[in-house]
Formats: structure tokens, sequence, C-alpha cells
């Protein structure tokens, strides 16, 4: 009897399980954005939800836990192989790894719907599924964001009716954190970079500034700052092929306006993404980026349908191009390390530009009927077709040679933190060991007046250089250049680099004097000095050929301090180490 009711209720429970299996595949899926004819956008538990019962229904679809926000809730990734397979080591042996991160603004929602809608119709059927690409989504990223829901602070953006905020639950532009990791979010953002490892990555966002005829425009991360191969291919491939795909798809698209000031008639540049933003960042790992950003004053409905076509335009080239992609990204992780020099600030390139025909609006600068002032004013019932020169080639300004290896002193480890956290490799020293190494010196530099998400940013270092041979101790970190993370190494090690950790003030303490001296004590000893070594007293007096130090007695006695062996040697001094190729 007791096996009679234990087989009926494993019968029960399979039928059960059966049931509800089916019954979540008859239920359409239909989203918020679609329930709402276009109007409405998911909150985050309805996004995570909507992603779990996905999950359950389709075996083709993982949702899984990574890492903690500052919101304190978790950061999910959502996989989509039609294979099933959800170890990324197995993935990237045959398939290619396409990534869309959706709500890292939550207010630019777009992307957020158009990807739960994508993943659905590719697992029910009703788009077809790709065979060698795997579609990896982060619902929504800032989490803190989208749980601070209004409808009025995204003032320029007609639609949808309520949305997150932009700034994180610690206030923080996360498109602004991704090299500096301040936040938990982009700490757990590298975790799942780096466990995923993406040849294709896809920021959703929703754009301000100028007015014009397009939903959509696309922003590819700068090609030469990828370099040979794999910059070209962007740039001369991958970026015409979506063009061309969206308009046989009837939906127009043009590089990202990035006009501030003027209007898109007169041209503008290509916005350079440094790698403080997501596809600056992807790009230090030779990963394919770009951002999505649709126009905030056309309708949401369209933006949402855009961005989705949009990225099917992405897997479809994906999947026709994933072996050159593999192959390009291969040789780039070969043969950049290889180099003798490396670009760490880059230039408008004048001398080349793009041109094309742009669909703008007309407009004019007319008397403001609230301040009395000039204001700009698009006619939307005057649109125009006009050739605009778009400048998307840059050029070298600063460039360093590639060393062979980085020492980092054991006492700077928020450093190695930040290395630990992005995999980068390096050997601890086992033993006292001196090393002749490259000393930085920094010269010069400028900081922001206002704080800049949580930092008072540094700009325009310059630094000198000097060979030293240095006593290192054990337990000091040597950091080899020659492995997959070569560029994130050198943009953040590098302090001319606009995102050095230099920059953005993890080496602040250096900029400070700790060690001093009393004027009334330093002028008999200075006096000594000067009197006991001609040169030094020769440099003094050409010094004060400058009338200005001439009249300045504490400038006086403060230069011959820092000429002699009083003068502290951390004071300006770069405390990370280079060791040449």
């Amino acid at each position: 009897m007791r096996i009679i009711t234990l087989i009926i209720s494993i019968l029960t429970i399979i039928s059960c399980n059966t049931s509800k299996e089916n019954s979540l595949k008859d239920f359409d899926f239909k989203t918020n954005f679609e329930k709402s004819n276009g109007t409405e956008t998911p909150t985050y538990q309805e996004v995570i939800t909507y992603y779990k019962n996905l999950a359950k229904a389709y075996p083709e679809i993982n949702i899984q836990k990574i890492g903690m926000t500052d919101s304190r809730n978790p950061l999910h990734i959502v996989t989509l192989n039609p294979e099933a397979i959800f170890d990324f080591e197995k993935i990237r042996q045959h398939k290619r790894i396409l990534v869309i991160n959706n709500g890292i603004h939550p207010g630019e929602s777009d992307g957020i719907d158009a990807t739960m809608m994508l993943f659905r119709d590719i697992v029910n059927g009703t788009i077809e599924s790709p065979k060698n690409t795997v579609l990896v989504t982060i619902p929504i990223y800032n989490i803190g964001g989208a749980l601070n829901r209004n409808t009025g602070t995204r003032t320029n953006q007609n639609g949808p009716k309520a949305y997150g905020f932009r700034g994180n639950s610690r206030n923080y532009d996360l498109n602004r954190d991704f090299i500096k990791s301040d936040t938990k979010n982009a700490q757990t953002f590298a975790k799942i970079f780096h466990l995923v490892q993406p040849d294709v990555f896809i920021d959703n966002h929703v754009s301000n500034g100028a007015d014009y005829q397009y939903t959509l425009t696309h922003l590819f991360t700068q090609h030469n700052k990828l370099n040979g191969e794999l910059g070209a291919y962007l740039n001369k491939e991958m970026h015409p092929q979506l063009e061309t795909l969206l308009k046989e798809k009837q939906w127009d698209i043009t590089p990202y306006v990035n006009v501030w000031g003027t209007t898109p008639d007169k041209g503008w540049t290509q916005f350079m993404d440094s790698p403080r933003y997501s596809t600056g960042y992807t790009t230090l790992w030779n990963t394919l980026g770009m951002m999505v950003e649709t126009h905030m004053l056309k309708p949401y409905k369209p933006r949402v349908e855009g961005t989705y076509e949009l990225m099917r335009s992405m897997i479809d080239i994906t999947e026709k191009d994933g072996e050159k992609i593999k192959d390009l990204r291969s040789k780039a992780f070969s043969n950049l390390p290889k180099q003798e020099t490396y670009t760490v600030n880059w230039k408008v390139d004048t001398t080349k530009a793009t041109y094309f025909k742009f669909k703008g609006y007309e407009s004019a600068y007319i008397e403001s009927k609230v301040t009395g002032a000039k204001r700009l004013k698009y006619y939307d019932d005057k649109p125009y077709t006009k050739e605009v020169r778009y400048q998307n080639y840059f050029s070298p300004t600063t460039t360093i040679k590639t060393p062979k290896a980085y020492v980092i002193p054991k006492g700077w480890w928020p450093i190695i933190e930040k290395l630990d956290l992005n995999q980068i490799s390096y050997k601890t020293l086992e033993k006292d060991s001196t090393i002749s190494v490259e000393v930085y010196h920094i010269d010069d530099y400028k900081s922001r007046k206002a704080p800049y998400e949580g930092h008072y940013l540094h700009y325009n270092t310059k630094v000198r250089k000097s060979v030293e041979t240095i006593l290192f101790k054990e337990g000091d970190h040597i950091v080899f250049t020659d492995q997959k993370g070569f560029r994130y190494i050198l943009e953040t090690l590098e302090p001319e680099a606009p995102d050095s950790f230099f920059n953005w003030n993890f080496f602040d303490t250096i900029l400070q004097q700790k060690e001093g001296f009393s004027p009334y004590v330093w002028e008999d000893k200075a006096l000594e000095l000067l009197e006991n070594d001609s040169t030094l007293k020769q440099q003094f007096e050409e010094k004060k050929k400058d009338t200005v130090f001439a009249k300045n007695w504490y400038a006086q006695l403060e230069w011959i301090h820092k000429q002699s062996n009083n003068y502290e040697k951390a004071h300006m001094r770069y405390p990370i180490y280079r060791i040449s190729k």
C-alpha cells in the first residue's frame, strides 16, 4: 500500500510540474510594454520575475545571480543558449557570446523592454534562434536607480510613463565607474565580464542633445584605439553592415549626434569612450562594443521597437562574422603586448572625416518668451537631408614605451584589489630584491574644481622619468604586461592616461608633502649647503634671475630644500615603477 501511495505521489508531482511547465509555455509572456500599447515599462521586480518564469518554461534560458550591488540586491545575468549549456568555458569553444547591458540609466529603459521581448521571441520560435551565438543580458544593471522610480526626472524624454533614476542607490552614474569601480555594481560587472568574456557588447541607452529625424543612433567604440585589423573590421565592416541591415528593415540610423552648443548640420566629432564608460572598459579586452542611443523626443513605442531590431541585426552580424571576430580578437590579444609603444591619449584627426547624408530639422535662434534671451528652436515641420562631416578618426597625442612589467609595492593594496577584480596576473616577490626600474615624477597636472562622480578628477598630467636601482621588499608585486589584460594594465597604471588610477585620485597622498622645515632653522643649513656646493650655488643664482622668485624669500628657501637630502623622496614621486623591455 505504501509503495502504491508513493508511486501515486511521484506521478502527481511529475504531472503538476509538467502541467506547470506547459501552462507557462502556453502563457504568451506579454510584457507591460505590449499590454500598455508601448507606453509603460516594468518595475525591477517585474523584470526579474519575467525572466525567472521564462527560464522555468524554456530550458534554453538560464538566470543566475553573480554578485551584489550598492542597493543590496543581487545582479543577475540571463543566458539564452538553444543547446541549454551554460558553462561559459564550454560555450567559448564553439560559439561567440554577445552581451546586452540594460538599465545602466534606468530612465533609459528602451533596452529593458526590447530585450525581454527578444529573448521570448527567440525561445518561442517567433524569430529564428541564433545557431552560433549565445546571448547574455544583464536585465537591469542599475538596480538602485530602477527602484527609485518617478515620472519627472527625464525632463527631455517622451515616455514611458514611469521609470527609474539615473543615479544608483549611492547616486553614482554607473556609466562613469567601470575603471575606478567605486560601486559594488561595477565590481560585480567585472566578475560578469570576466566570467562571460564576450566577443560583442551592446549597452542600451537613450540620447540627449540635438533634435533630428532618426529614432536610432549608434555609438561604436572608437576604432583607432582598437588598432590594426580589429579596429578596421569595426569601422569598415561591422558598422556599415549594421546600417545596411537596418535600412533594409526601413529603420534609419545615424552615428550618435555628439553636438553641444551647435546644430547637427555643422557636423560633429565621434564621442571618444575612455575606460570609465562601459564600451571603453570592454574594449580593453578587445571586445567589439557599441551603445545604442535612441532619440529622447521620439515616442517610447518606436524607440523600443527600433532597439529590438538593432539587437536582432547585431546578432545576425555576429552569426555571419563569428569566426572572423574570433580570429581578429585572438590576433589582438597576441600582438598587442608585443608593441614597442602604446598610445594613452588621442586627439581628433582633422585631416580625415566621413561624409554622409543626414536627416535633420531646420533650426533657428529665436527670442525666448521665458528669459528674453536667444534660444534654440528646432522645426520638425521643416525636415532636411544634408551632407555632414563626421570626424571619426583620431590620432595619438601621448605615446609611451611599453614596459616589460610594473612593480607595485605591497603597501598599495587598493591597486592590487583592482587588478585581482579584473583577473590581472602578477608575481609576488618571495624575498627582498634589487631591481633597476624607471621612476615617474609628477611634473604637472590639473584638477577639476568641482566633484565628479565622487572624485576631483585630474587631467593634463605630465611626468618626467628617471632610472634608479631600488630595493623592493618581500611581498611586493611584479605585473608583467604580456597577458590578456595588457590594455587594462597600461590604461590604469600609466599616469598620463585619461582614466589612469592616478587621474582618479588613487595616489593623491603622494601629492602632499609630509615633511617640511622651519625657516629660521633651515636658513643656516641652507647657507652651509650653498657654501659647500658651488654647482648648487650657481644654479641658485641663475634661478634668482626670475624676478618673481628673487622677491620671494620663502620660495628660495623651499627651492634649496628640495635640492637637498632633507627633501622627502615620496613627494610627487609616482609609487608604481616600470621595468623596461
